[in-house]
């Protein structure tokens, strides 16, 4: 193990657009159905419904924590809806797999999806079993990263000192919170991310791919 994170007990890892490569364009397909959501339930045209979804993206985090807030949506409904999406995009990535499994410490998923959805991936891409614990959007009480709400709640949750944790996403912003609780912070920069993002404090490490950068800081099997 590369001694930079030989400290490191638990691993944390964001999941769409972070464990499978953010080119597979997956979460447009979720974009798309977020719009149709809209569209009904406010009964307006495609672009008022794109205008209300990324106004909820940009003021609340996540286009379903602004939908809650005005509009009273049932969260179980519409994340049930907007994931009801074919995962045939997605390939089976046995190099992440198996770096994963070689991985020292517990391995948790951290997103603002739900647990149902984040599984049908995690199975998609072959590594559901190497996850120990999963943190979705209802288990951080419906305020999405980069709320520190979320954070504090992962960490109670399961035990963690975030001085011996990691994390990893393709967000650089949501590592910002993580940074302050004192976890080790990764950006997986891989084009998720538009426009310019300057290294701050908050991100230790920048990488492009996680199973290449895991296969690095592990290091050659004996």
């Amino acid at each position: 193990m590369d001694p930079r994170f030989e400290h490191i007990r638990d691993w944390i890892f964001d999941l769409d657009n972070c464990l499978y490569p953010a080119s597979t364009g997956l979460f447009e397909l979720i974009d798309e159905r977020m719009g149709a959501y809209i569209q009904r339930l406010l009964d307006c045209d495609a672009v008022e419904a794109r205008r209300v979804q990324k106004h909820h993206f940009h003021t609340h985090g996540t286009t379903l924590a602004g939908l809650i807030k005005h509009h009273g949506v049932d969260p179980n409904h519409f994340l049930d809806d907007v994931h009801a999406i074919p995962l045939d995009r997605i390939c089976r990535d046995d190099r992440l797999a198996a770096s994963l499994a070689r991985l020292p410490g517990r391995k948790l998923v951290f997103t603002n999806g739900d647990a149902t959805y984040a599984r049908r991936v995690l199975k998609a891409i072959g590594v559901h079993d190497q996850f120990d614990e999963l943190h979705d959007i209802h288990a951080s009480s419906y305020r999405p990263k980069p709320d520190p709400h979320g954070y504090e709640l992962l960490c109670e949750r399961f035990g963690i000192d975030p001085a011996a944790a990691l994390l990893a996403d393709d967000m650089a912003a949501n590592l910002k919170p993580a940074k302050e609780l004192g976890m080790t912070t990764v950006w997986v920069d891989n084009g998720s991310e538009r426009g310019s993002h300057a290294r701050g404090d908050h991100i230790d490490y920048q990488i492009h791919s996680v199973g290449g950068w895991l296969e690095e800081i592990i290091g050659e099997r004996e």
